[in-house]
């Protein structure tokens, strides 16, 4: 991976851990406190392929283009989100709030069983991104985010698949943050808040400093 970027945030977990909420809730406070955030969605468009395999039939988007092929479109679309993201948020001088990024294609990648090719590949191919100022990772009890993705209604995971994703997160990341996000959505705000604020008024103090 690239060198760190002290503009680019990234909150990470699995299914259901609140990725989406908590990432949307800090670009808004960042926005709040005068630093300019754009806020990235880099999904793998798993749900939408889910769909489709749906229309045409089949059970999920791995029935419709097997594993292979679902972890290589999948790592295609996260790797144009994420470039999309980091290329917007540079041109308008925004600090990078991820909602999901490069660990994420590992995980699923490893929770599948995509094989060491495909990590090599993928591990390639996302060389060139920054390594985040801060990787929040929500750790959420797979029990807990199986529940939550219920609740929604809008798509379906499987433990087995849950359990498998938690315990590739805790193999995977080595230098990210740990927060419970198994709390209150308002106390977890606020315990994101706590320790990408420090990071990001760092990152701004040097910036001055070298204009």
């Amino acid at each position: 991976m690239a060198g760190t970027s002290a503009s680019v945030v990234a909150l990470v977990g699995i299914d259901g851990s609140g990725k989406t909420t908590q990432a949307v809730r800090l670009a808004a406070a960042l926005c709040a406190a005068g630093v300019t955030a754009r806020y990235g969605r880099n999904a793998g468009g798993r749900r939408f392929l889910g769909r489709v395999a749906r229309k045409l039939g089949r059970d999920d988007a791995m029935s419709l283009l097997g594993r292979r092929g679902l972890l290589t479109v999948e790592a295609v679309l996260r790797w144009l989100a994420i470039a999309r993201s980091l290329v917007t948020a540079r041109l308008t001088g925004a600090v990078a709030v991820m909602d999901r990024y490069t660990p994420c294609q590992l995980v699923s990648i490893r929770a599948h069983e995509g094989g060491e090719w495909l990590t090599r590949t993928v591990r390639a191919a996302y060389a060139p991104f920054p390594r985040p100022a801060v990787i929040i990772f929500l750790d959420v009890p797979p029990e807990v985010a199986f529940h939550r993705v219920e609740q929604r209604g809008d798509d379906h995971e499987d433990i087995e698949y849950l359990n498998a994703s938690y315990a590739a997160y805790k193999d995977v990341l080595s230098d990210a943050v740990h927060v419970d996000g198994s709390g209150d959505p308002d106390a977890v705000a606020q315990a994101v808040w706590a320790v990408v604020w420090p990071v990001v008024k760092r990152g701004l103090a040097v910036d001055v400093g070298r204009s």
